[in-house]
C-alpha cells in the first residue's frame, strides 16, 4: 500500500483513537454508552491483535469484578469483515475473555467502522499507550505495521510519539533467539537486558547466565565486554565505525530481522556486508526478499 510520507498512519492518532480514548474517559466520569449488547459467540478477537500474552491473575480479577458488576466500558467493534451479523474487536479482547470466564452470555459494543489497516493501528497504538505489551509483542506490532501495510520506521516514530532510534532499537529485538525471545517476553529479562545481548554470537548462553545471577543491565554490558575481550586480543586491532556505519547496520538489522555488519574497506569505495541468519527458515526468507 502506497502512501505519502507526511501523512503518518492511516488517517491521523487522535482520529484513530477518539473511539478508543472515550472508554479511558469512562473511568474518571460516566460509562460509554453501548450501542447494544450482543451474544458473546458473534463477537470474535482480532487476529492481527499484536497482544498475545494475558497474565491469568490479571483475567481472573477482572473475571470476578465482571461477574459482580458486568462489564462498565463497551467493547469497540466493528462488522466482521467475513461473517455477516458478527462482529470483530477492535479494542477490549482482555474484557471480553474475563466475559468468557464469567460465563456471561452478552456484552454491550459500540460498533465503529474501521478498516484492517486502521483496526491494527488502533490495537497498537491503544496497547502501546496504556503500556500493556511486551518488548517482543510491541516489535512484533510495529513489524506487522511495516510489512503488511507499508510503513516506515518515520511514520511509526511520529504517529506513536517515539524517536526513530526506539523503533529500530525495539525491532533489532526480534533478531535475538526464540529462548531469549522468551525471557524477554515473560519478563525474565528487559529490553535493557536484550538490547545489551543482541551483538553477542552466544546470546542463548549470556541470556540465561543473566538470568540466574540476577544480573543489572550495565552487570550484563560488563559481561558481554569480559566475553569479548579474549577474542580482541587474539585478533588484530579493528578501527571503530563510525555513527553512520553503525546506524546503517541497525536499520539493515531491522529491516531484515537478522543481525547485519558493514565493514567498508579503508582507503576502497568497497567493502563487505555480512548477514547472520539462525535457521534455514531465515535463509528461505533471506532469499526470499533477494529474489522478489
Amino acid at each position: 500500500m502506497a502512501m505519502d510520507k507526511k501523512r503518518g498512519l492511516g488517517r491521523g492518532l487522535s482520529a484513530l483513537m477518539a473511539d478508543v480514548e472515550q472508554t479511558v474517559e469512562a473511568k474518571q466520569s460516566a460509562p460509554v454508552r453501548a450501542d447494544s449488547s450482543v451474544a458473546i459467540e458473534i463477537v470474535h478477537p482480532n487476529p492481527d491483535q499484536p497482544r498475545r500474552r494475558f497474565d491469568p491473575a490479571d483475567l481472573d480479577d477482572l473475571a470476578a469484578s465482571i461477574a459482580e458488576k458486568g462489564i462498565i466500558q463497551p467493547l469497540i467493534v466493528r462488522a466482521h469483515p467475513s461473517k455477516t451479523g458478527e462482529f470483530e474487536i477492535v479494542a477490549g479482547e482482555r474484557r471480553w475473555r474475563a466475559a468468557q470466564m464469567a460465563k456471561l452470555h452478552e456484552v454491550p459494543i459500540v460498533v465503529r467502522s474501521f478498516s484492517d489497516t486502521e483496526v491494527l493501528e488502533v490495537a497498537i497504538i491503544e496497547n502501546i499507550q496504556r503500556a500493556n505489551l511486551n518488548p517482543v509483542e510491541e516489535a512484533l506490532g510495529f513489524q506487522q505495521l511495516m510489512d503488511k501495510f507499508s510503513r516506515t520506521q518515520e511514520q511509526m516514530a511520529t504517529a506513536l510519539g517515539k524517536s526513530r532510534s526506539y523503533i529500530a532499537n525495539n525491532l533489532r529485538l526480534l533478531a535475538l533467539p526464540d529462548d531469549v525471545k522468551e525471557m524477554l517476553a515473560d519478563g525474565r529479562l528487559s529490553a535493557g537486558h536484550a538490547r545489551a545481548l543482541i551483538t553477542s554470537d552466544n546470546a542463548s548462553v549470556l541470556a540465561a547466565e543473566v538470568v540466574a545471577k540476577g544480573l543489572s543491565v550495565r552487570e550484563t554490558e560488563k559481561l558481554m565486554k569480559a566475553k569479548k575481550a579474549p577474542v580482541a586480543k587474539r585478533s588484530a586491532p579493528k578501527l571503530e565505525k563510525d555513527a553512520d556505519t553503525k546506524a546503517l547496520e541497525n536499520d539493515l538489522s531491522a529491516a531484515l530481522s537478522m543481525r547485519v555488519s558493514v565493514d567498508h574497506k579503508d582507503g576502497n569505495s568497497g567493502g563487505l556486508v555480512t548477514i547472520q541468519y539462525k535457521d534455514l527458515d531465515q535463509l528461505d526468507d533471506l532469499c526470499r526478499l533477494l529474489t522478489s
